[in-house]
């Protein structure tokens, strides 16, 4: 059967098997839309949509696996005519917001969003436009309103390790940084925040919705 041009054409990636049941229900109610896939792990979204015949990939953050759905994310938009990608996910901190968009996301959406909001934001996403929860466009807002004191996303990609427990050496392997570099981004974080130890930076992140726990 030939799909009509007008449908828009969706893979779900999500590793909770009850959401991508929901979402099948919720989506498959629109006339436009079509189900080509659903998989549960970021690996498998990538193969899936470097196949072809999807037009957006609606996006979870979090992963059983090791790959997580920003950097699938980033492995999607990197191919000439790939798919646009939705995120999709409870997580509205900066650190997941900012992995999120600089890895190519065209929108980004919350799991509690209504029906009607999340069907919008596939066919804005699927015309190439920005599709953005409320809050987080609030928070990209705050951030371009005051830079001096916004944290930048290495910044928050180090204070996010620190947060779960990393050591500097740690840190500086987990991102390819020298530890001199780390300790330097540290300076800056508390700078910022205004705080002088690694708890008080966190537990201030943690506080302003920079950083989960």
């Amino acid at each position: 059967m030939t799909v009509p041009a007008t449908t828009v054409r969706l893979l779900l990636a999500d590793d909770h098997p009850v959401v991508r049941a929901g979402l099948r229900a919720v989506l498959e109610t629109e006339a436009d839309f079509e189900i080509v896939a659903d998989v549960p792990t970021a690996e498998q979204a990538v193969r899936r949509a470097a196949q072809g015949g999807v037009d957006v990939v609606l996006m979870d953050l979090q992963f059983g696996g090791r790959m997580l759905g920003s950097q699938a994310t980033a492995e999607i938009t990197a191919r000439a005519g790939g798919p646009r990608v939705l995120v999709l996910t409870t997580y509205d901190t900066d650190a997941d917001i900012l992995a999120a968009i600089e890895a190519g996301a065209t929108g980004y959406l919350l799991k509690d969003a209504p029906p009607q909001e999340l069907a919008a934001a596939v066919r804005t996403a699927a015309a190439g436009r920005s599709a953005l929860a409320p809050t987080v466009a609030l928070r990209l807002m705050d951030r371009l309103r005051t830079p001096a004191t916004a944290l930048s996303r290495r910044e928050t990609e180090v204070l996010q390790l620190v947060a779960e427990g990393h050591s500097n050496a740690a840190v500086s392997k987990l991102l390819f940084l020298s530890q001199a570099t780390v300790k330097s981004h540290l300076v800056h974080i508390y700078a910022k925040l205004g705080v002088d130890s690694r708890t008080s930076a966190v537990a201030a992140a943690t506080a302003q919705g920079l950083i989960r726990r």
